[in-house]
């Protein structure tokens, strides 16, 4: 299987690690957009239209699955990319959401969110 993961920087590449340790799939295609980096500061429909133009960019490469590892792209673009895409379309914020839960439930355990204005203003989580 090959996938695609996708972000505005290179925080993704957390997740690309994690992914290519897990050793789930035959291919990763990862793509940073550093050249427009941050997204955090853009208006939505920006942020959508630079969303959709690098799942462009994924289609060259008949992907199976696309990861968003942007939670400011997951937070406004993740809908138009699934309406568009010929593959499935993840996210990041579920999982971040269920890690948070988790870890508010240990006592013992602090917790920091750092979030974009964008990612804060889009109230997805």
């Amino acid at each position: 299987m090959k996938i695609g993961v996708f972000d505005s920087g290179v925080g993704g590449l957390s997740v690309l690690k994690s992914l290519y340790e897990a050793r789930l799939f035959d291919e990763i295609i990862y793509y940073g957009d550093t050249a427009r980096v941050p997204y955090g500061v853009k208006d939505k429909d920006t942020i959508i239209k630079f969303c959709l133009e690098a799942l462009e960019f994924f289609e060259q490469f008949q992907i199976d699955m696309l990861i968003i590892a942007c939670n400011t792209a997951s937070a406004y673009a993740l809908d138009a990319l699934r309406a568009k895409a010929h593959f499935p379309v993840y996210g990041v914020i579920d999982a971040g959401v269920e890690a948070t839960i988790k870890a508010l439930h240990d006592k013992n355990k602090e917790i920091l969110v750092i979030a974009t204005k964008a990612t804060i203003k889009s109230e997805e989580y």
